[in-house]
């Protein structure tokens, strides 16, 4: 037995949704130090150059475009258009794949 496509996205849109909200804290954080102080914004930014740091900031962006991604789809259902067994199928397979391929250049711009 295996979850359906449509199944999985939903379920990855809804763990995406937590990871935002659980980093939102910690990344207003970062900001607020950022823009404290100059020699604020230089620890900042020592701090984005570790490699663990830039792995937590691609697991936000890899979150914040699946997120995305699967919301518009939704949305798009929402209005009436792929609510068909098959194109909620091709739909959930085109949001990841989008999705991946942002993660995939979120990566490469951190990196």
């Amino acid at each position: 037995m295996h979850f359906p496509i449509p199944a999985i996205a939903s379920i990855l849109h809804r763990i995406s949704g937590v990871v935002l909200f659980l980093s939102l804290a910690p990344l207003l954080w970062l900001l607020n130090q950022s823009l404290a102080s100059p020699s604020q914004f230089a620890e900042v930014q020592i701090w984005l150059s570790y490699w663990w740091m830039k792995l937590i900031l691609w697991s936000v962006l890899t979150a914040t475009a699946y997120h995305i991604c699967a919301g518009v789809r939704h949305l798009i259902m929402d209005l009436g258009f792929g609510e068909s067994l098959k194109a909620g199928k091709q739909s959930a397979i085109i949001a990841i794949g989008i999705a991946l391929v942002l993660s995939v250049l979120g990566g490469i711009w951190l990196w």
